[in-house]
């Protein structure tokens, strides 16, 4: 079943896009603060919210992965 139709996938991946851009920006962050605008602008906000919300998005990846781990 693909990720967009599984509400738990696609859930997943999103978590899993805000943590991979707050990583890459600490990692390089010229790479997404150039693209604030348009289509690339999205991995700048993913990034954003994953340095603003971090204990939050820390928790739902804890809670994700236990719901994956024991529902499944």
């Amino acid at each position: 079943m693909s990720a967009i139709f599984n509400f738990q996938s696609l859930l997943t991946v999103i978590l899993l896009l805000i943590c991979t851009c707050a990583y890459i920006r600490a990692l390089a962050p010229s790479l997404l603060d150039k693209n604030k605008t348009g289509v690339l602008g999205i991995f700048w906000k993913c990034a954003r919210i994953g340095e603003r919300k971090s204990p939050y998005v820390a928790c739902c990846c804890v809670i994700m992965a236990l719901t994956i781990l024991f529902s499944e």
